[in-house]
């Protein structure tokens, strides 16, 4: 189960004393453009539950009128006009369901894609906490639970309902008394009723959490599975998606179980009450104080009343599922985008644009850490400059470059690009002018030429070969497709190098102003490496860079060095100049590796000597 948390990410439960509706009801703008079509299905609707209520009063007039006085023919026009109230009520129901299933589609594919495009405009720091799995649930399962609702649940409760209030009315017309025993049995109905949306609701939750849980299983095992085959964590992660699945499982028998017994509960309050009224209306008959006629169709009334009944437990189930699903969409679409444009933001173009970034006191820290990673950094890049951050790990050298592109908002200082804060630039603006290469570059399920053209769709195809010659990745060219080869998920099925070059001609295809470089060649080869760095070093000459280096022949790329150590620069400079007077700089690019500790003597007996126990495989395990 999800546990509830207090950043931000997923919740268990809503709020405490929040009506198990509310979020349902919120999603009601979603039905305003389809409202005519709404209209006319509740019209059909309505006039098919009229016809099959009609279907008895005929009955009736058959009974009392050409059956009790042998008219042969006043009984075909009576079969007739039954027949013809029969076709009429199929035609409506085919009417209701075109129109309802294209309408309840329509809108679980609006919401859909409202979901998805609040998704991007939220931040990296929420997608940190959520599980993807959860999110996946909630745009599919969630919202075929949201369309079964709008389709058929919705429809049938106030069909259901105006056929229990019509019907009810009429029985009462042909016996008052008879007709108020039927609608005093409304009473325990409803008590069976409330009690089982209450509980069912958090049944719903549970197990819609719970499919989100094993979803997330799921996804982290395949996109694992090379690491789970390398070390034979097979059988322990099967263990664990068995414990999940067995959860979900147990939930959704405890579901049924409810159900059934709720269904259970609901059929005998109708079926008790049907007996009361066959025997007292057989006695009726018997004193002449009801026709035979009217026994018939008031029977045939209160049938019409046990599917209504019978499918109440199944509404308030699929109502309670869509509520759940409801509560869900909203977790996601109430949280807030953090990195927002402002109501003053504006647009740069790219030929006004010269590159001179500056970091002015900047400090940040991630949500819910107590401590920042950068603490107050001032640093220059001047146009068509470029600068080389160097630090240990962890030191806040991807969170620094994270900042430029605002996949991160700096928490204190500010950051400029030609004097103007980012926060005043429109996000499509400074994102159309700063081009980033990660270390760990992502691919997306389409062709090569879409991945490479993903900031730059009207790139030509010189244009595109140009900068795969830059990164060196004409290899794309030798895939069984070109570059319309269709890639795997993440591109894994190209090595890391080839990611990376990939990326890195994505980067540079872009012709940004500011070209930010999160370590996009540790996994080239030296050779390889070489003539990259070679090729950028003609590119980074017309813009502004920014990169992480961590290798020597890297950090040659760029024309300053910034040392940042403890979240803070301590030191800028060219690299021959840190190298000969910064001594923290030098032991960072010249460090070794620590010596292997002396040999331990041992405390105990020789090792022929020690105890020993087999291993959980088979093989002895010698104990120190």
């Amino acid at each position: 189960m999800v546990a509830a948390r207090s950043d931000g990410g997923p919740a268990d439960r809503g709020e405490v004393g929040r009506h198990p509706l509310r979020n349902l009801w919120r999603l009601r703008h979603y039905l305003r453009p389809h409202a005519a079509q709404f209209g006319w299905l509740m019209l059909a609707g309505l006039a098919a539950t009229g016809a099959g209520i009609a279907v008895p009063l005929v009955a009736q007039q058959v009974v009392d009128g050409p059956v009790a006085r042998r008219d042969l023919a006043g009984l075909y026009q009576l079969a007739g006009l039954a027949l013809l109230v029969g076709l009429v009520e199929a035609l409506l129901i085919f009417i209701r369901r075109w129109v309802q299933s294209s309408s309840s589609v329509a809108m679980e594919a609006a919401i859909r894609d409202d979901v998805y495009a609040h998704l991007q405009r939220l931040p990296a720091s929420f997608h940190d906490r959520w599980p993807s799995g959860q999110l996946l649930s909630r745009i599919t399962s969630d919202l075929s639970v949201l369309r079964r609702f709008l389709s058929f649940g919705l429809l049938f409760l106030v069909l259901n309902l105006a056929t229990y209030l019509v019907v009810v009315v009429l029985l009462i017309r042909l016996h008052p008394v008879l007709g108020l025993l039927v609608a005093a049995s409304a009473a325990p109905l409803f008590l069976i009723a409330r009690r089982f949306g209450r509980h069912y609701h958090t049944a719903s939750r549970r197990m819609q959490d719970q499919q989100g849980d094993v979803a997330t299983l799921v996804e982290e095992t395949a996109q694992g599975l090379r690491t789970m085959k390398a070390y034979g964590r097979g059988p322990q992660l099967t263990d664990r998606f068995v414990a999940g699945t067995r959860a979900l499982h147990d939930i959704g028998v405890d579901k049924g179980r409810l159900l059934a017994r709720t269904s259970a509960r609901l059929d005998l309050v109708p079926n008790l009450t049907l007996g009361i009224v066959l025997v007292a209306g057989t006695a009726a008959v018997a004193d002449g104080r009801l026709t035979v006629g009217q026994l018939v169709a008031f029977v045939s009334l209160q049938l019409m009343l046990i599917w209504p009944v019978q499918s109440l437990g199944w509404i308030i189930a699929n109502g309670q599922e869509a509520a759940t699903a409801a509560d869900r969409i909203q977790e996601v679409l109430d949280s807030s985008p953090a990195i927002v444009d402002a109501s003053h933001a504006v647009a740069l173009p790219r030929c006004a644009v010269r590159g001179r970034l500056r970091f002015e006191g900047v400090t940040f820290r991630y949500p819910g850490t107590a401590e920042p990673v950068l603490r107050g950094i001032d640093l220059t890049v001047e146009p068509g400059e470029t600068i080389a951050v160097v630090g240990a790990t962890g030191s806040g050298k991807s969170t620094l470059l994270s900042l430029v592109p605002r996949l991160h908002d700096v928490g204190a200082g500010r950051l400029t690009l030609d004097g103007h804060d980012l926060r005043d630039l429109r996000l499509a603006s400074l994102r159309r002018l700063v081009a980033m290469a990660f270390e760990e570059p992502t691919l997306f399920s389409m062709s090569v030429w879409e991945n490479l053209t993903l900031g730059r769709p009207d790139a030509g195809e010189d244009e595109v070969r140009a900068a795969l010659e830059l990164a060196r990745a004409e290899f794309a060219y030798d895939l069984p497709w070109g570059l319309r080869t269709r890639l795997g998920e993440q591109g894994l099925s190209l090595s890391g190098g080839q990611r990376q070059r990939l990326a890195l001609a994505r980067a540079v295809l872009v012709r940004p102003a500011v070209l930010v470089l999160d370590d996009p060649l540790s996994a080239l080869d030296v050779h390889t490496e070489a003539a990259v760095e070679s090729a950028l070093k003609g590119v980074l000459r017309d813009m502004t860079a920014l990169l992480v280096a961590h290798r020597p022949s890297t950090i040659g790329l760029a024309d300053r060095v910034a040392l940042l150590e403890g979240g803070r620069i301590t030191a800028v400079g060219p690299h021959a100049e840190l190298l000969a007077t910064v001594p923290g700089y030098r032991t960072l690019l010249t460090a070794e590796p620590p010596s292997a500790p002396p040999p331990r003597t041992p405390a105990g007996p020789p090792s022929s000597e020690r105890p020993v126990e087999p291993a959980s495989d088979g093989c002895p395990l010698v104990r120190s």
